[in-house]
């Protein structure tokens, strides 16, 4: 059987494409004004450094422009919190991205839910959170956001199939669970402390690996023709699924690199844009 490739860096592209045309348009019908997020970056964690610099790039790419609002280590919940306010009443800032993890002094969560929930482009906050899982209008947490869109793209039909989702972070594998319910999947959420996953897993028509431990699910736990979503990225290009047994058996598989890290930064980018049009358009 041939496996099914779920290239999300080629939808990200063609995607990246169509926004470049919708910030344009931006600025043509609303006196040049050019669409800007603002990132925030606490700390000097290397990692968090790039993964903020590569969402930077994106905006570059389709002509939205970006600020870096970067903070010291030691910063106080309550300077993070100033500094998200004064953001959520700049006109100038349509989107809004605090990258996670920050220090551990901070309050994260308190932070992420002072973000003005129409410029919450990274779908963090607890209020975005509940109006996806009641099937309500919000901006979707990324990752989970960017694996519904690429499914969406390949056509993978959702619909009464039983979905295991392994993790439960509040930005990735509940949210994820949630969007999959409001497609009419029969959904379980494990995680590393679930009994018996291997045969949970057997059952799977798709399944997620968001547990964020190097090849925690192994490719002998996952029926043939099953649908094979992994969230992960670790160190030499791995993810959270033993994928390389798996191709020719599972009918479809997001590679590790190029499948769901290009969509979550394209997510990210596409609610930032449809954030722009909606804010520009009623600020006129």
């Amino acid at each position: 059987m041939k496996t099914q490739i779920l290239d999300g860096k080629a939808i990200a592209l063609k995607t990246e494409a169509e926004l470049f045309q919708r910030v344009a348009n931006i600025k043509d019908v609303h006196s040049g004004k050019i669409p800007m997020l603002a990132t925030i970056l606490v700390g000097g964690d290397p990692a968090s450094a790039t993964y903020v610099r590569m969402k930077q790039n994106a905006c570059k790419r389709i002509g939205m422009d970006s600020i870096a609002v970067e903070m010291p280590e030691d910063t106080t919940t309550e300077e993070l919190l100033e500094k998200i306010q004064s953001l959520n009443s700049d006109p100038s800032c349509q989107g809004i991205l605090l990258q996670h993890p920050v220090p551990s002094q901070i309050d994260e969560r308190s932070c992420f839910d002072s973000i003005d929930p129409t410029k919450d482009v990274d779908g963090v906050t607890c209020l975005g959170f509940g109006r996806i899982s009641m099937g309500e209008r919000a901006y979707g947490s990324a990752t989970p956001q960017g694996i519904m869109r690429l499914l969406s793209a390949y056509e993978i039909d959702i619909e009464g199939k039983h979905a295991v989702i392994v993790g439960r972070s509040p930005i990735l594998g509940k949210p994820m669970a949630m969007m999959m319910l409001n497609k009419n999947a029969t959904v379980t959420i494990c995680h590393s402390r679930t009994k018996d996953l291997p045969e949970i897993l057997k059952k799977a028509d798709i399944v997620v690996g968001a547990v964020g431990k190097p090849e925690f699910i192994k490719a002998k736990w996952i029926k043939d023709r099953a649908v094979v979503i992994d969230a992960g990225y670790h160190p030499g290009g791995i993810g959270d699924i033993e994928l390389k047994p798996l191709y020719g058996l599972a009918s479809a598989i997001t590679p590790v690199p190029g499948g769901v890290g290009p969509m979550t930064i394209n997510t990210l980018i596409f609610q930032a844009v449809d954030s722009a049009e909606r804010r520009i358009e009623q600020e006129e």
